[in-house]
């Protein structure tokens, strides 16, 4: 079993799109459910760990995989 509960693939979007799909995808999620999002854009890394702080959501993970970005926010 996954350790979320929705994933989110934004890759090959560019910033702001992954933040706002992102967004998006978390106000349809009950508060303690996770949200796995997959980028490729490197300024994501700091977009993510922002935008956590900014929404009160929590960034649990951030890890870089062959190329690709995984990111797991725990609603708030």
């Amino acid at each position: 079993m996954a350790d979320f509960d929705q994933e989110l693939d934004a890759s090959g979007l560019n910033c702001p799109l992954p933040i706002l799909r992102a967004k998006k995808a978390l106000s349809g999620l009950e508060s303690g459910q996770v949200l796995h999002i997959i980028a490729t854009d490197p300024g994501s890394v700091k977009d993510f760990e922002a935008f956590a702080k900014q929404t009160g959501n929590e960034l649990t993970e951030s890890r870089e995989e062959g190329g690709k970005f995984h990111f797991l926010i725990k609603k708030a």
